[in-house]
């Protein structure tokens, strides 16, 4: 393989632990070329007149790109930054460096493999091959008992014949040794100011407490396990694996060590593992409905209700002035914290889709605007279970938020 450079191409990855893509780069090539790209689209407004990323997720998301980025420096390589669309910078990177063949971890929802497969069809234009790998799921999808066109909807099934039949894979090693192209380009992160971000935006950077890296990552990792203020840490470690800083089978495996460990401990252990599949379980799904997710009906026939004064509920909702302690207080936390619990998540949304009878796709954007740990598998397939219109049949109703009360 001598010669070989390749480029990875970084995206929700941002660690070296438990990274295929990184593992095979250095063993295909002896040089590899790390990438990631700032997209100004991605912090633009939507439809529903809030930004696709907001100020804090971005700032946390550029904190661990700059953690990744000093990571490699020190070890005598670098982390480029590319501002604009991959499928203008990664061609235009692979023609200058003389890149031979480019890896990432492949995405599921409709804009990532939009992204991918426009970076592809770009790529070949060179006669350069994209090669993608499978890394954000506890089970490889190879791994299913089933094809993916045939996974049950039902979670309780697919749940059962999946931990029954298939196994999660060992970790893979953290490298020994990074080996770059030595002559890389000098490149920065944009500031949030670049991003379009206004000044009051940019102060509410100083209510975000979290820090960037998978140093700092496994350190709240191991203050979950130790149980420090759980619910917290809980939400932290959530944010540092939807940005990649943490993989979600290191997690995994962690919390296996840790049951064992305290056999007291094994039913919050079993919950968080049940919040893994759920995981797994939404991108799964995604990759077999695709855009439904993102349509009024969901995958029913009907969407649910909307009320003719939906507009200014929303308003209200957003912006914690419903006059419902509860959801008032949860939704101001989410919009100066970017965090809030998963029974929070639960009570607000229902409370905003069945009391108010907002627009059940309006709050799942606001959720993406202001969530750390936003994916877009999770935060759509859950809203769209809570609106009735979901891929389980089963959790398509409305929760009891008298019960989710007494949770808060």
């Amino acid at each position: 393989m001598s010669g070989r450079t390749i480029l990875v191409w970084f995206r929700n990855d941002l660690r070296t632990h438990d990274n295929e893509v990184l593992v095979r780069a250095l063993e295909n090539g002896n040089r590899i070329v790390p990438v990631y790209c700032v997209d100004p689209s991605q912090f633009g407004i939507t439809e529903y007149g809030n930004r696709k990323t907001g100020v804090l997720r971005t700032a946390f998301i550029l904190r661990n790109v700059e953690a990744l980025k000093n990571q490699f420096r020190k070890v005598g390589g670098d982390l480029l930054i590319g501002f604009g669309k991959p499928q203008d910078i990664l061609p235009e990177l692979c023609q200058s460096l003389g890149v031979d063949e480019v890896y990432h971890h492949r995405e599921v929802a409709f804009e990532e493999t939009q992204e991918s497969s426009e970076v592809e069809a770009a790529l070949w234009q060179q006669k350069i091959n994209l090669r993608h790998f499978i890394g954000h799921t506890l089970y490889h999808k190879e791994d299913l008992p089933f094809p993916v066109r045939d996974i049950p909807d039902n979670f309780a099934q697919f749940r059962k014949k999946t931990e029954r039949e298939s196994q999660v894979r060992p970790q893979f090693e953290k490298p020994k040794q990074l080996k770059f192209r030595a002559d890389l380009p000098e490149t920065s992160i944009p500031a949030l100011a670049e991003l379009g971000f206004s000044a009051d935006e940019i102060q509410l950077v100083e209510n975000l407490e979290l820090q960037g890296g998978e140093e700092l990552a496994f350190k709240k990792l191991t203050n979950f396990l130790n149980r420090t203020d759980r619910i917290e840490t809980e939400i932290q470690v959530s944010a540092y694996v939807s940005c990649g800083a943490l993989s979600p089978n290191t997690l995994y495996h962690a919390l296996i060590d840790a049951a064992q460990d305290d056999p007291g401990s094994k039913k919050l252990w079993e919950q968080q593992l049940t919040k893994l599949m759920w995981r797994d379980y939404y991108r799964f799904m995604f990759k077999k409905h695709g855009n439904l997710f993102f349509k009024p009906e969901g995958l029913m026939d009907k969407a649910p209700e909307v009320s003719t004064d939906a507009d200014l509920a929303f308003e209200n909702w957003k912006n914690g002035n419903t006059g419902e302690p509860l959801v008032d207080e949860a939704m101001q936390q989410l919009n100066q914290r970017g965090i809030i619990s998963d029974q929070q998540r639960q009570f607000t949304a229902s409370y905003l889709v069945h009391v108010l009878k907002g627009n059940w796709l309006a709050g799942a954007a606001w959720f993406e605007e202001k969530l750390l740990d936003y994916n877009p598998c999770s935060n759509y397939g859950n809203w769209a279970h809570i609106a009735g219109v979901g891929s389980s049949a089963k959790e398509n109703k409305p929760l009891d938020l008298q019960k989710l009360v007494a949770l808060l």
